[in-house]
This record gives structure tokens, C-alpha cells and sequence, in this order.
């Protein structure tokens, strides 16, 4: 038998979808770790992270298979698109002025740890091209600092 799909990450997967970054952080504890690749954000710089995506990607989508529940995390694997329109301003980094580019993350496992009824830990796999650095590259972005 399947175990059922928290509610809080289905709150978190539909936040997502509708770009509201405010339902999004309802769902994190406020002790939330995003563990990216050499940088773990904290639950404002997260939220920074996800206006910045927003406001420069104001088309930017989400699609993802069916959440499994692995060795008390829950993951997801999505697949995150979009295009450079607006000024992408993520936190930590000079602001990068629209380039028109199309911008498609290669399909990448979020592992999401989840205590309480809040999400308490984000961990993204590393990938090659794994969000949010391979936005960076795509869009031209010499050297990321994250």
C-alpha cells in the first residue's frame, strides 16, 4: 500500500504551480534548511530565491512525476522550465537582465523532509544542470557563486 501524500507538500507542490510564494512558505517550518549544492538558505533567502525565479521566469512551470516516500523522506522528481523575461535577481548575485533565453532543467529528484505538518528540510539532488545553478549557466551566467 501507498502512503498518502502529506498535505503540507501537496500544499507546497500547488504553491509552486501558482507561483505564491507566501502559500509556499506556509508550509515551511521556520527553521527550514534548502540544502542547494555549497550553500543551505534559510527560510527568507528561500523565499528570495523563489520571487527571483518568479520575476524572472514570470512563465515558469513545474511538472513531476508521482511523490514516493524513500527512507522518511518524501521525493519528487520534477522537470522545471521557463523563460528569461524579467530581471533575475537571486539572492547573493549581481541581478542579470532579461535574455529572452528558454531555460529547461534537466529532470531532478527534491527530497523533502517532513516533521510536524511542515517541511523541514529541502534537499535537491546535484545534478548536472540541477536547479537553481543551472538556471544560471543557461542564462549566461559566467561562474555561478552558488
Amino acid at each position: 500500500m501507498t502512503e498518502p501524500l502529506p498535505p503540507v507538500l501537496q500544499r507546497y507542490m500547488d504553491g509552486l504551480k501558482a507561483h505564491d510564494v507566501s502559500a509556499i512558505l506556509a508550509t515551511a517550518a521556520p527553521d527550514i534548511r534548502f540544502e542547494s549544492v555549497g550553500r543551505v538558505l534559510d527560510i527568507a533567502t528561500f523565499g528570495a530565491m523563489l520571487t527571483a525565479i518568479y520575476t524572472g521566469f514570470p512563465d515558469w512551470t513545474y511538472d513531476h512525476d508521482s511523490p514516493v516516500h524513500e527512507d522518511g523522506w518524501w521525493v519528487v522528481l520534477w522537470r522545471q522550465s521557463g523563460t528569461h523575461l524579467g530581471t533575475f535577481a537571486l539572492p547573493g548575485i549581481d541581478p542579470v537582465s532579461p535574455t529572452g533565453r528558454f531555460v529547461r532543467i534537466p529532470p531532478q529528484r527534491f527530497h523533502y523532509r517532513i516533521e510536524d505538518d511542515l517541511i523541514r528540510v529541502i534537499r535537491p539532488e546535484p545534478i548536472e544542470g540541477g536547479a537553481p545553478i543551472g538556471i544560471l549557466q543557461q542564462i549566461g551566467v559566467e561562474s555561478p557563486p552558488l
